[in-house]
């Protein structure tokens, strides 16, 4: 399969001139060629059409080529493909005439051609290949042009050439791509490799002042970097959006994930968190996304029951939402640490850090604790907060803290109060009772 992928609302054809485009479109705007920009985004596609083959090269400088055959089942065919691969380049604002055929290089001369067709057979591509004008086949222009001067001006006209003398004129390399077009000779192709980090830039159509506004650009940006996640088999904890400025340095927005991630939708989402909200001190004129430090992600395979662990994902999207809007040190986890002392035996985790399955030892302890522990009343040796409490299990002693002055002694109990909540209370030996948690 081949891509000729345009990038920009107004197309202009090679060889009109620029007064005669201006004319067509009295509101163009025109600005110098960027090679470097080109190449850049050529390889952005090419990056993200790694989620259907490993196998993509390029053709510089606004083509790329793919090898789909073994794809076509896992994603339902040819047609299917196509639709994917252009609804996905749309969503990256790339317009790309896609056409499929036997061979890379005659998949090529169809794309460069405007001729988006599917050709499954050597037959039909030899007859289609026939129809199409000399210059889909990116010769030189001293070819070319000697080819229009004995009236050779479609492919089909040069195929009936007498090969040797076709060769002697033109040069045996003019031959042997027209070979590989036609599949009658094999084609060695350089793959691309897609970066093992991620940076790409998007300018865009007018400078923004709103944080808002920006979403719209990212979302070419993400879209890209999941396909390179996908063809590493990886996703991401954390990527970067930089604001850039035309009078002012840039301005860096940082979103942290959970668990690693790649999908675009997820990566949009927490990036419209941040963003709510945010006041731009000067105007947006362009941005970029990095992304580094990938992490090894292969793809889930499906249950034929309901899979018990299929809520974790959603509760680590409802962490990252949180932690996006209220900021990564409002929202946190809790671990154990090594204390005998309630109040000292859990700390602060980053999600990165946290331990599903972390379970509390063989005595229950509860969630909520109550501190400074609440002195209770005592009637009887029977502690009382509003009415007597029933007390159900205990003592357990706890008795630790002399190393750092903070020495506890106490005999814990989990007593019932008179609504049936059940409380987490002790007595200090020769002192008095205390309120020092509550079990959910």
């Amino acid at each position: 399969l081949a891509c000729d992928a345009n990038a920009g609302a107004l197309g202009v054809r090679q060889g009109m001139a620029l007064a005669a485009a201006r004319a067509t479109a009295p509101g163009l705007r025109t600005r110098p060629r960027s090679p470097q920009a080109e190449r850049k985004a050529l390889e952005g596609i090419a990056a993200w059409l790694g989620r259907f083959t490993p196998r993509v090269s390029l053709e510089p400088p606004d083509g790329i080529v793919a090898e789909v055959q073994g794809s076509l089942r896992l994603f339902g065919g040819a047609s299917r493909l196509a639709g994917r691969m252009r609804h996905g380049l749309a969503s990256m604002g790339f317009s790309a005439a896609l056409a499929m055929a036997p061979t890379a290089r005659g998949a090529w001369w169809l794309a460069r051609a405007d001729r988006e067709a599917l050709i499954r057979d050597q037959a039909a591509l030899e007859t289609t290949l026939a129809e199409l004008p000399l210059a889909a086949c990116g010769a030189e222009e001293a070819t070319l042009a000697f080819l229009e001067h004995i009236g050779v001006r479609r492919v089909g006209e040069l195929l009936v050439l007498p090969r040797e003398g076709l060769a002697r004129r033109v040069g045996q390399s003019f031959v042997d791509v027209l070979d590989r077009a036609l599949g009658r000779a094999a084609e060695a192709r350089a793959f691309f490799t897609p970066p093992q980090r991620f940076e790409a830039e998007l300018e865009l159509l007018a400078e923004v002042i709103h944080a808002e506004g920006v979403l719209f650009a990212a979302n070419r940006l993400l879209a890209q970097l999941e396909g390179v996640l996908i063809a590493h088999q990886a996703g991401v904890r954390e990527f970067t959006l930089r604001l850039l400025h035309r009078h002012a340095r840039p301005c860096s927005v940082v979103i942290g994930l959970a668990s690693p991630g790649r999908s675009t939708g997820r990566l949009s989402g927490l990036l419209r968190e941040k963003l709510d909200g945010l006041a731009l001190a000067h105007p947006v004129g362009s941005i970029r996304i990095e992304a580094r430090g990938f992490v090894p992600m292969p793809g889930a395979s499906g249950e034929l029951f309901r899979d018990p662990g299929a809520g974790e994902e959603r509760w680590e999207q409802i962490l990252e939402r949180l932690q996006a809007r209220f900021g990564s040190d409002a929202v946190h986890c809790i671990g154990p640490y090594p204390d005998h002392r309630p109040e000292f035996a859990w700390r602060a985790l980053g999600t990165a850090e946290r331990r599903p399955g972390a379970t509390a030892g063989a005595s229950p302890r509860p969630l909520w604790l109550i501190e400074p522990p609440r002195r209770l009343r005592e009637v009887a040796g029977v502690p009382q907060d509003d009415a007597p409490l029933e007390l159900l299990t205990g003592p357990e002693r706890i008795e630790s803290g002399w190393w750092d002055d903070a020495d506890v002694a106490r005999d814990y109990f989990i007593a019932r109060a008179p609504d049936t909540a059940l409380l987490w209370v002790f007595r200090e030996p020769g002192g008095g009772w205390y309120l020092h948690g509550i079990f959910a």
